[in-house]
């Protein structure tokens, strides 16, 4: 499982490191050391704190975009034998895709891993990061 450290964590949650660090230091996220020292947050349990305060819990986010680039969190997966839906918390953004199965598989793609959303018109496409 990809971790992320606490400045990597606060970037694609669209805040700044030192709200990041307070979030962790009051318990509202999980951390633990890496073989480094350093304090890192697992990928799932980034994916869901990004659910938790998009739904509004913190007001702290920016509503804003990077043009049509969205870096986020992959939240959830569902895959079909044919069809994929891949749901990306970017900040505040919930952005949903629809791509192939084999897309996916091939992007290597997880709940809790880093990924990036373009939109273009009404396609989403995802880069993996």
């Amino acid at each position: 499982m990809q971790s992320y450290t606490i400045g990597q964590a606060a970037r694609l949650l669209g805040v700044s490191p030192d709200t990041a660090r307070r979030w962790a230091d009051a318990g509202r996220v999980a951390t633990h050391r890496d073989e480094s020292g350093r304090r890192v947050i697992d990928g799932k349990s980034l994916a869901a704190f990004s659910v938790e305060i998009a739904q509004g819990e913190d007001d702290d986010i920016p509503y804003t975009s990077a043009r049509n680039a969205f870096p986020g969190i992959v939240t959830a997966i569902k895959l079909g034998d044919i069809a994929a839906q891949v749901t990306i918390q970017a900040g505040p953004h919930r952005l949903v895709s629809l791509l192939t199965r084999e897309a996916v598989e091939e992007l290597g793609l997880e709940v809790g891993m880093q990924a990036t959303a373009r939109v273009k018109s009404t396609s989403v496409h995802i880069d993996r990061t």
